[in-house]
């Protein structure tokens, strides 16, 4: 293994690279990084010298919110709630069905690397009625359907 090349106060895209933070598995150096927006995050050396990744993830949102709006299309669609709920309880659809992208086997519930712990999520008619961390997995199915038990099977929605 090669000697680990220093980056400290170096530029990439949106972000500079302030201190090494570690190892990745595959061997690369992780260096914790400022992005200009003020958020931190922690790069991986390799895609971070190769333009791989240039922002903790702001570039991807605003080119993102960028694309719908220059989209027509998905400007005439906006503000109309029948284009994103389902049911009559205004559900987002994403609070009901599993994606193929699940892997945890239950809907409303991921793991997050960054932090080690598993997130339990709940979206009912625009709001984030629950978006919890826990460090046990059953812990945070038990609060995930507890939302929806209360908010999906009660009888006054």
């Amino acid at each position: 293994m090669g000697a680990a090349i220093d980056i400290t106060g170096q530029h990439f895209g949106r972000l500079i690279a302030v201190h090494r933070a570690g190892r990745a598995k595959n061997g690369n150096a992780l260096w914790f990084c400022q992005c200009q927006c003020g958020r931190t995050c922690v790069v991986d050396s390799y895609v971070l010298r190769h333009g791989k990744t240039r922002s903790c993830g702001c570039l991807a949102v605003e080119q993102s919110r960028q694309n719908i709006f220059n989209n027509p299309q998905a400007v005439s669609h906006m503000g109309d709630p029948r284009n994103l709920k389902i049911r009559d309880h205004h559900t987002d659809v994403s609070s009901i069905k599993k994606s193929k992208r699940n892997t945890s086997g239950v809907v409303g519930v991921s793991y997050d690397k960054q932090s080690g712990s598993w997130v339990a999520h709940f979206y009912y008619k625009g709001t984030y009625i629950l978006n919890k961390h826990f460090a046990h997995f059953e812990d945070a199915v038990r609060a995930r359907h507890a939302m929806e038990q209360q908010y999906l099977t009660s009888s006054d929605n």
